[in-house]
């Protein structure tokens, strides 16, 4: 059954919130490794992070309770066409009913906006609902990272034409 979130650009009240999510997700799917943004600092400050130049994050939420996020960010070392898809989780409750479908639609969207004609994911193979989703969209796989993320604990790495 798809359900219908209220998506938003992220404010700072959310950085709490999202940054117990992501830390959630990844300790629920054993993925809370070094080299992931589980231990990145950044974590806990996402409404700052994505003040930058051509970064845009959502949350999604149901009947007022964030359930998750996702956005885009000009990671380093990528091509100047190419953003990443970045720090997308979803809550238990909001998968599997088009939430994240909805959340990679707004991504891709203001992916386009700002020109961007590709959009590179890291994730990790623990993260196999999130890949599922990737491929469903169109995203293909590569044999190694772009760019310059830091995150050492990915092993997934893939990326679409927009």
């Amino acid at each position: 059954m798809i359900q219908s979130a209220q998506i938003r650009r992220i404010q700072q009240k959310d950085n709490p919130f999202i940054a117990k999510i992501i830390r959630f997700c990844l300790e629920e799917f054993g993925a809370n490794k070094p080299g992931t943004v589980y231990h990145d600092k950044s974590t806990d400050h996402l409404s700052e992070l994505f003040e930058q130049p051509q970064s845009h994050y959502f949350i999604a939420e149901l009947e007022g309770k964030i359930v998750g996020g996702a956005g885009n960010f000009a990671s380093p070392g990528l091509p100047s066409n190419c953003c990443e898809l970045v720090k997308m989780y979803l809550l238990p409750e909001a998968r599997g009913v088009g939430i994240g479908a909805t959340l990679l639609k707004y991504c891709i969207v203001e992916a386009q906006k700002e020109g961007f004609k590709k959009i590179y994911i890291e994730t990790m193979s623990e993260l196999k609902q999130a890949i599922g989703v990737y491929e469903k969209f169109g995203f293909d796989y590569l044999n190694k990272p772009l760019g310059n993320t830091g995150h050492f604990g990915c092993d997934v790495w893939m990326l679409k034409n927009i």
